[in-house]
């Protein structure tokens, strides 16, 4: 590709960026999902213009004189590769503020909403889509299992946001949201991977067929392990979970005590660290989103303790620049042309009410029983429904294994955007309307956050 193709291509990029959230915050749209219309506006599906490809084309000129049809193509796969990757960078910068903000003395008072949030947002909804699956293809063991790990994951990347922007995410009700959704992917994660691998195992599958994952599990001969498969996977997520924190807290005191908070090459070692733990994390098979939370965990107490400062900038490079490129790649990948071909109406709208519903219930009665009142019950549940990266990706396996047929992976793709767009703006409807139900004074915003012009 092109330098000054690529420059162009990234300014008109980074303009709709800054552009089109400006002007739809005057109408007190949040920023998150006005980064979703940008993505939706540039990307090539649905209602989108596909302004890489346009750009790219109106730019070939740069590229072999005569070849400019090629130029074209190679200019634009190569600018979406770029923005993708920026995104996934983003997601994993995102999980480790998420993780360096948590206060361990606030995880200690919500351990008992945490544990019950957990356990009633991964049973219900894996349940219902256990159930969903099962009313079209009851013999498909693997499918069930896959359907319900689906159900039960959340979008971390979407919830976090959110609570940062209406100053939750240093209150007892964010903390039990944000922990017990990551307990409950990791959780839904090992349902996945047994899903897999049951499927593997049955029809004696290649594992060439995924050979595009770095997860060491995807290249082995399905028959490895064995029967052990489950046992064994629970306990390598449970390693990793203790070492990468231990490693991780034991590096940031390493790193804190021989570099200056002021020092550049600081951030370099920090953003080294917790990329060594998200990689390792995808080796085990283990999602970006576990690992970098993870290790955001592991230096929150050395950075919280010694240098605030390092959050901050930190803080600014997510916020400021890679953080916005994953919704923007979010809203650029959502079809809307599966409305068109979803299939099975019947697929798709069993689908979408059985995850809404059993969200919903299961994030209120859990909130419920801790203690909490009605509003953050409701506001709880609505949290946890959003369907992002991680579904469509563990959906997109599913459909390259032949788990999902093309009905119930586009009724992922519709439930995907049924759930996302609307989430930001119900929850801030519910907060206002319940503003004393969210006491100001169970508030514990950070200091380093004095605005929050972007999320």
């Amino acid at each position: 590709m092109n330098d000054g193709a690529f420059l162009i291509l990234f300014l008109a990029f980074t303009g709709m960026m800054g552009l089109i959230p400006f002007i739809l915050r005057k109408f007190k749209i949040p920023t998150v999902i006005s980064l979703l219309v940008v993505g939706m506006l540039i990307g090539p599906t649905g209602i989108g213009v596909d302004l890489v490809g346009i750009l790219s084309n109106a730019l070939s000129f740069l590229g072999t004189p005569g070849n400019e049809a090629a130029t074209a193509a190679q200019t634009t796969e190569s600018f979406n590769v770029i923005i993708n990757s920026l995104g996934s960078l983003g997601l994993m910068l995102l999980m480790a503020l998420a993780g360096m903000e948590a206060d361990f003395k606030l995880i200690k008072s919500v351990r008992s909403p945490v544990i019950t949030l957990s356990i009633f947002t991964f049973l219900i909804p894996a349940v219902a889509g256990y159930w969903v699956y099962w009313y079209f293809q009851p013999e498909d063991l693997a499918g069930k299992l896959l359907y319900a790990s689906l159900f039960a994951s959340h979008s971390v990347g979407i919830v976090f946001p959110v609570m940062r922007e209406l100053k939750l995410s240093k209150t007892r009700f964010g903390a039990a949201v944000l922990i017990s959704t990551v307990i409950t992917d990791i959780a839904s994660i090992v349902l996945l991977a047994v899903s897999v691998q049951l499927h593997r195992k049955s029809i004696q599958i290649s594992h060439s067929v995924v050979n595009s994952t770095l997860s060491i599990f995807d290249h082995m001969n399905s028959d490895f392990l064995g029967n052990s498969f489950v046992p064994v996977f629970l306990a390598i997520v449970l390693a990793y979970l203790v070492i990468s924190m231990v490693l991780v807290y034991y590096s940031g005191k390493f790193l804190l005590k021989y570099f200056h908070p002021g020092e550049d090459v600081l951030i370099t070692f920090v953003m080294l660290v917790i990329l060594a733990t998200v990689i390792v994390g995808e080796l085990l098979g283990i999602n970006l989103v576990v690992g970098a939370f993870i290790a955001g965990l592991g230096l929150s107490q050395v950075v919280q303790q010694r240098d605030m400062l390092l959050f901050k900038r930190m803080e600014s490079i997510g916020y400021g620049f890679l953080i916005p490129f994953l919704f923007v790649s979010i809203g650029m990948k959502t079809d809307f042309t599966a409305f068109q071909n979803s299939g099975s109406w019947m697929i798709v709208l069993l689908t979408v009410i059985g995850l809404i519903g059993s969200k919903m219930v299961s994030g209120y009665a859990a909130m419920r029983l801790c203690g909490f009142n009605n509003a953050q019950g409701v506001a709880a549940g609505l949290m946890t429904v959003p369907q992002l990266s991680a579904t469509l990706a563990a959906a997109a396996i599913g459909k390259d294994l032949g788990l999902l047929n093309e009905n119930f992976f586009n009724a992922i793709i519709i439930l995907s955007i049924v759930t996302t767009l609307p989430i930001p703006s119900l929850v801030r409807v519910v907060l206002s309307c319940n503003k004393k139900s969210f006491d100001e004074t169970d508030y514990q915003v950070p200091g380093v956050v004095k605005e929050d012009n972007l999320l």
